[in-house]
C-alpha cells in the first residue's frame, strides 16, 4: 500500500474546504416609472444583486415634469424624495419613480402695491398645488382684485386668498388709489347720505349726498371743497371722489313773513299771504294805493322795516313777522304826489309811494343813495322842486305831481350814455338831460320811454363797463341822438324852422334823384 504524505493530506483538506462552501444570497431589485421620466441608473427592468449591496438610483424627468419620489419597497432607499439616490439590496424590493407635470405661475402687480406672498415673477409648481396668494396695497391705496388667469383663484376680491395649479397660469394684483371724504354740517340739520364723519373712496367714486334740514330750517348749500360737486345748492346731490375732500352742509334758520293790506290798495311785491325766507333776508316791500287812495304806513312786527312811512322799503327777515300796508283816501281838495326811485337809492322823506296834500303844502323831499351810488336829480313833474339836482329839496303842491329820484349804479354807470361817455359830466351827457327835461318829460309819451329807458339801461350799462371795447361803438351809435337833442336844445324858434326847412329839402332832392335814375334805368 502506497504511503499518503502528510502534504498530501493538507491539500487534500483544503479542497474539501473550498469546494462544500455556499453560494453568495441574491435578491431581485424591479425598477419601474411613471409617465414623465425615466429611471436610467441601473435602468429599468429587474435586476439582481447580492445582499447587502447598496444599488445606485437615478431617475430623470421628461421637459415639462418633474420627480416627486421613490414609492413601493422603499424601506432601505437612503431619500425617498431624491432623483439621486441609493437602495440597500436586503431582500426583493420593487421600486417605482414617480413624475408630476410642473405648471408655471407668473405673478405681477399694479402701481402702488406689490404680491408678497409668494412673491412676483415666475415660479413652478407641480399640478394641484395650491399656492398662497397675498397681495399688500402702500399707504393711500386699496386693493382690488385679481386679473388674468384666476379661474383656480379661490377669491379673486380678497387680497390673501389661493391658487390652484391646473395649467401654466399669470395673473396680475390691482390696486388703485382711495381718498377720504369727510362730512359735516352747520346746526339745523344733517347729513343722511352718506352720513358725517370720515368715508374712503375708490378714485373716481361718484358719491351721493343727501342733507335734510330740521324744522324751520333750510337747506342753503355745500361748501368746503366742492369743486366736483354737481351742484353745491342743492340738498340731493353728488360728488366725484378725485383726491380727498372736507364738505358742509349749511343750514339756515326760516322765517315766515305774513302780510296784508286794509281798503283801499293792496301789497303788490311780494303779495299777501304768508312767505318763508332765510334769517338775513332783505325782502321788498311795495304797497299799492287803490284810485283815491294814499299809503299811510306799515304797522304790525316793524321794528325792522327800513321805513315804514314809505310805501316802497324793505324788511329784513330775523324773525317771525306780520306787517299789514295801511292805506286812506285822499281828502277832497288835496293834490297827490306819487314818489319813486330809479334804482341804486331810495326816497325816504316823505317815502315812496303816493301822499296827498293840501294845496299849496311845501314837502320836504330827501333822496338816499344806497353804497356809493350817487343822486343825480329829479325828474318828472319837477317845476316846482326848488332844485332838481339836489338829493335834498322842497317840491310846492299846487297839482298832481309824479316825481322820480335817480341815482347812478355803480359809480356812475347806471345808464347806457353814461356807461359809453364814462362819466356823467360829458357835454353829450348834458345835451341828453336837457333834451329828456325839455321835450320828453313834458308829454305822456315821453314820459313812458324815459320810464322804460331807466329800466332796461342798467343791465345794458353793466355790460358795457365790463367790456371797455364797446364803448367807441356805442358813443358811435348815440351820435344821432346827440346831434338831434343839441339842434332841439341849442337853437331858437328861426333857427330850428331852418333846419328843419333844410331836412325837407334834402329829402326832395333824394326822392327825385332815385325817382329819375329809376326813370334812366328804364329808358
Amino acid at each position: 500500500m502506497k504511503r499518503i504524505s502528510t502534504f498530501e493530506i493538507t491539500i487534500a483538506l483544503i479542497v474539501g474546504l473550498v469546494g462544500c462552501a455556499p453560494a453568495p444570497v441574491q435578491y431581485d431589485l424591479t425598477i419601474s416609472t411613471s409617465e414623465g421620466g425615466e429611471v436610467t441608473t441601473p435602468g429599468e427592468g429587474t435586476f439582481s444583486y447580492d445582499e447587502g449591496i447598496a444599488v445606485t438610483l437615478l431617475a430623470e424627468a421628461e421637459e415639462g415634469y418633474r420627480f416627486v419620489n421613490w414609492t413601493g419597497d422603499v424601506d432601505t432607499i437612503a431619500d425617498v424624495d431624491n432623483a439621486e439616490t441609493a437602495i440597500t439590496m436586503n431582500g426583493d424590493h420593487s421600486i417605482t419613480a414617480n413624475f408630476v407635470v410642473v405648471y408655471y405661475l407668473t405673478i405681477s402687480s399694479t402701481a402702488s402695491g406689490s404680491v408678497t406672498t409668494p412673491g412676483e415673477g415666475t415660479f413652478a409648481y407641480y399640478e394641484g398645488t395650491v399656492v398662497d396668494l397675498v397681495a399688500e396695497a402702500k399707504e393711500g391705496y386699496r386693493f382690488v382684485n385679481w386679473t388674468g388667469d384666476v379661474d383656480t383663484i379661490a377669491n379673486g376680491n380678497a387680497a390673501s386668498t389661493t391658487i390652484t395649479m391646473n395649467g401654466d397660469y399669470s395673473i396680475a394684483a390691482n390696486f388703485v388709489a382711495v381718498y377720504d371724504l369727510t362730512i359735516s354740517s352747520t346746526a339745523g340739520g344733517s347729513v343722511t347720505t352718506p352720513g358725517e364723519g370720515t368715508f374712503i373712496y375708490d378714485t373716481g367714486t361718484v358719491v351721493s349726498l343727501v342733507a335734510n334740514p330740521l324744522s324751520g330750517y333750510y337747506f342753503v348749500n355745500w361748501t368746503g371743497d366742492v369743486s366736483t360737486v354737481a351742484n353745491v345748492n342743492t340738498a340731493s346731490t353728488t360728488i366725484t371722489m378725485n383726491r380727498d375732500y372736507s364738505i358742509m352742509a349749511t343750514f339756515v334758520v326760516v322765517y315766515d313773513l305774513t302780510i296784508s293790506s286794509t281798503a283801499g290798495g293792496s301789497v303788490t311785491l311780494p303779495g299777501e299771504g304768508a312767505f318763508t325766507y332765510d334769517t338775513g333776508t332783505v325782502v321788498s316791500l311795495t304797497a299799492t294805493p287803490a284810485s283815491g287812495y294814499q299809503f299811510v304806513n306799515w304797522t304790525g312786527d316793524v321794528g325792522i322795516v327800513a321805513n315804514i312811512n314809505a310805501a316802497s322799503t324793505i324788511i329784513t327777515m330775523n324773525g317771525y313777522y306780520s306787517i299789514t300796508a295801511n292805506f286812506e283816501a285822499i281828502p277832497a281838495g288835496q293834490y297827490s304826489l306819487a314818489i319813486s326811485s330809479s334804482g341804486c337809492g331810495y326816497v325816504n322823506t316823505p317815502g315812496e309811494g303816493i301822499f296827498a296834500y293840501d294845496e299849496g303844502t311845501v314837502i320836504e323831499l330827501v333822496a338816499n343813495a344806497v353804497g356809493d351810488n350817487p343822486f343825480v336829480e329829479w325828474i318828472g313833474d319837477v317845476s316846482t322842486i326848488a332844485d332838481v339836482e339836489d338829493a335834498i329839496t322842497t317840491i310846492t303842491m299846487h297839482g298832481d305831481y309824479a316825481i322820480t329820484a335817480t341815482f347812478l349804479c355803480g359809480y356812475g354807470m347806471c345808464f347806457i350814455a353814461t356807461a359809453a361817455y364814462g362819466t356823467p359830466m360829458a357835454e353829450e351827457i348834458q345835451i341828453l338831460r336837457e333834451f329828456r327835461d325839455e321835450y320828453l318829460l313834458t308829454n305822456p309819451l315821453g314820459q313812458a320811454l324815459v320810464d322804460f329807458y331807466y329800466k332796461v339801461s342798467p343791465p345794458i350799462a353793466e355790460f358795457i363797463t365790463e367790456h371797455p371795447s364797446l364803448k367807441p361803438i356805442v358813443r358811435a351809435g348815440l351820435m344821432p341822438a346827440v346831434a338831434m337833442s343839441a339842434v332841439a336844445v341849442n337853437t331858437t324858434p328861426t333857427e330850428k324852422m331852418a333846419i328843419a326847412s333844410l331836412l325837407v329839402l334834402i329829402s326832395v332832392g333824394a326822392a327825385w334823384a332815385t325817382k329819375r335814375r329809376g326813370q334812366r334805368s328804364t329808358v
